[in-house]
């Protein structure tokens, strides 16, 4: 196997296919839906928020960047309610407006899910860390562009189209540093526990304890003193 073969690289193209995985893997297990990207990706030369709602986060460490979501009303609507209908709220109790503070909040709560999810990721396979703000969402009626704090040698800034499963569209737009991650040997990538394996083991083990007779307290005690003083 010669050198070239035994290289792997790991670019821009890269993060963003992983940042697009993170999306839609979080939002189609929040609203148990059917949320897909484009195939195609746009090279952009600015990035920003726009209308209607836009949200947006800063990551910095191994590299650094910029993340934002941008959602028409229609489309953040939707992912709000059927999140919040998985949750078991009653549809009475929605929310009626994309304008709401409750609609801003689920939004900026499911981007901190987003970036949480492709900062572990970044974790694992990349064998670095970057560390994430809070997220900043914001109800607009213009345009409004940003910049990186982190100065950019040399940005790239691509846009990525998703659809929901009702045919709205939202975007996702990501600013990083011109980056390359070469292997230089091969290492077992960690495996992502299963939330629902975890809670099934949790939840078997309480059965357990409950099920298993319990000594009287005071005994517990007066055996952990024993211990101490050596007898």
């Amino acid at each position: 196997m010669d050198q070239h073969e035994k290289t792997v690289v790991y670019g821009t193209e890269d993060l963003l296919t992983g940042l697009c995985n993170s999306v839609t893997r979080v939002l189609n297990v929040a609203t148990q839906s059917k949320i897909h990207y484009s195939a195609m990706v746009q090279r952009i030369t600015k990035i920003g928020l726009k209308p209607d709602i836009g949200c947006f986060v800063l990551f910095d460490g191994g590299f650094s960047g910029l993340v934002v979501l941008n959602f028409s009303g229609q489309a953040a609507m939707e992912i709000y309610a059927k999140y919040m209908l998985t949750m078991g709220m009653p549809e009475s109790e929605l929310a009626s407006a994309f304008t709401s503070d409750e609609v801003a909040n689920i939004l900026g709560e499911l981007m901190n899910q987003i970036v949480g999810d492709f900062t572990g990721k970044i974790r694992r396979e990349l064998q670095t860390n970057i560390t994430q703000n809070q997220p900043k969402m914001l109800v607009l009626t213009k345009q409004v562009m940003l910049s990186v704090d982190t100065p950019l040698d040399r940005p790239e800034i691509r846009r990525v189209s998703f659809f929901t499963e009702n045919n709205n569209i939202f975007y996702l737009e990501l600013a990083i540093d011109r980056t390359e991650f070469i292997k230089l040997h091969d290492f077992d990538i960690s495996e992502v526990p299963d939330p629902d394996d975890l809670l099934e083991f949790q939840q078997s083990n309480q059965g357990k304890s409950a099920a298993s007779p319990s000594a009287p307290s005071g005994d517990d005690d007066s055996d952990e003193l024993l211990r101490s003083l050596g007898m």
